[in-house]
C-alpha cells in the first residue's frame, strides 16, 4: 500500500453558531469563533490517498487528476466564500473544522474511487497551531 497526499489552499469566511440560540449562548460556547460578522481563515487542505501503484503507470493515481477533482470540487466552492452562507456541502452543519473535513471527504470520496484509488485522509490546517484529520 502507497499513500500520496496533495496540499490546497483556500482562504474562507465562517462563523461557528447555532441558530436557535442566543447571540450571548453562542458567545459562551464558541467564543471569539461566533462573531455575527464573521471571521476568516488561510486553510489547507492535505487530501491523502492510497492504494497499488500500477504497473502501467508507476502511480496510485495521476496527480494532475487528483488536483484537478480537489480543486473543482472544493477549492472552487470554498475559496474568498462564506462557509456558512455559500457552500453547498456544508449547508445546515454547525461551521468547525471537524465538521468541514468531514463533508469534504463526503464530496471527494466517489471522485477519487471512480479513478481507483481510495481515499484515506483529508486534513484541514485552519490555524498553524489548530489542524483535524478525518479517516473516514
Amino acid at each position: 500500500m502507497v499513500y500520496l497526499t496533495r496540499r490546497e489552499r483556500f482562504s474562507a469566511a465562517h462563523r461557528m453558531f447555532r441558530q436557535e440560540w442566543t447571540d450571548e449562548k453562542n458567545a459562551e460556547v464558541f467564543g471569539k469563533c461566533s462573531n455575527p460578522n464573521w471571521h476568516g481563515h488561510n486553510y489547507e487542505l492535505y487530501v491523502t490517498i492510497k492504494g497499488e501503484i500500477s504497473a502501467k503507470t508507476g502511480f496510485i493515481m495521476n496527480i494532475s487528476t487528483l488536483k484537478q477533482i480537489i480543486r473543482e470540487r472544493i477549492i472552487k466552492k470554498t475559496d474568498h466564500k462564506n462557509i456558512n452562507l455559500e457552500v453547498d456541502f456544508m449547508q445546515g452543519k454547525i461551521a468547525t473544522a471537524e465538521n468541514l473535513a468531514v463533508s469534504i471527504w463526503e464530496e471527494l470520496k466517489p471522485f477519487i474511487e471512480k479513478e481507483g484509488a481510495e481515499l484515506h485522509c483529508v486534513r484541514i490546517c485552519e490555524t498553524e497551531n489548530n489542524s483535524t484529520e478525518y479517516y473516514g
